[in-house]
């Protein structure tokens, strides 16, 4: 029964994504051709967001559903691992026209055929759990 919250924040965060467009394969496409500021905004309001969030985690000490204190760690830099990743985030965002939160919203709305990017983003994810060991973090 507490798993019914995520359940239902779930399904109105891939409504919403749904109906700004934010999940829209066009939408997407516009964005890497630099042609619309429609996801770039819907992007830099999200990110203004979450910074905002963070601040007001951070100062008020916010504590989660189970009563412990949400904390940030900071990561070590590395500028290599931030353009590698970036680079193949991208790409695959930019093949597909779907990054992970609108490809269940798609496949939601009768977009099928991301069946098969969910399929290989699920074993992308086991790779990398194969390998995480190996690889520089």
């Amino acid at each position: 029964m507490k798993a019914i919250k995520f359940i239902l924040i779930g399904i109105l965060f891939g409504i919403i994504l749904y109906k700004s467009e934010a999940a829209s394969w066009y939408r997407i496409y516009e964005m890497f051709q630099f042609r619309s500021f429609h996801m770039y905004g819907m992007i830099g309001t999200a990110l203004a967001t979450a910074i905002i969030l963070v601040q007001i985690i951070k100062r008020k000490q916010v504590t989660d559903s189970n009563g412990m204190l949400i904390t940030f760690l900071d990561k070590d830099k590395s500028i290599t691992r931030y353009l590698a990743g970036g680079t193949i985030f991208g790409l695959g965002w930019a093949l597909t026209g779907a990054c992970p939160g609108p490809m269940f919203a798609l496949i939601g709305s009768g977009y099928w055929t991301l069946g098969i990017v969910l399929l290989f983003a699920i074993l992308g994810t086991w790779i990398y759990g194969l390998l995480r060991n190996k690889l520089p973090h």
